[in-house]
């Protein structure tokens, strides 16, 4: 009886495994956000990026460059969209290790 009751469930598992389909990524164009002027290193590294992102998701990257804050204008505006996974944020060590580093500092001196 267990034997019977272990196949049954099995076979109801595997059925709703097979049913279920895989989504398509992207289904519209990808942001991503460069925390820096257009024209300097970190944009034209994103750019090239975002050139290898297009051909290998067949998809338009579009590149938003929101200047300011040494990258961190750019990071939170990231932060404070939807997480759907169409916004990104291309930056560097900058805004993502050491702002973070001197906010704490800056934390532990108040």
């Amino acid at each position: 009886m267990r034997e019977w009751i272990a196949t049954i469930a099995v076979t109801a598992v595997l059925a709703g495994v097979q049913s279920v389909g895989a989504q398509t990524y992207p289904t519209r164009p990808i942001t991503m956000v460069v925390g820096f002027a257009a024209g300097g290193p970190t944009d034209t590294t994103a750019r090239v990026v975002a050139e290898r992102m297009r051909v290998s998701l067949g998809q338009t990257v579009i590149i938003e460059n929101v200047a300011g804050a040494s990258g961190s204008l750019g990071a939170g505006r990231v932060a404070r969209t939807a997480p759907d996974g169409y916004t990104i944020n291309f930056g560097s060590a900058t805004t993502h290790v050491f702002n973070g580093a001197r906010f704490m500092r800056f934390l532990m001196t108040c």
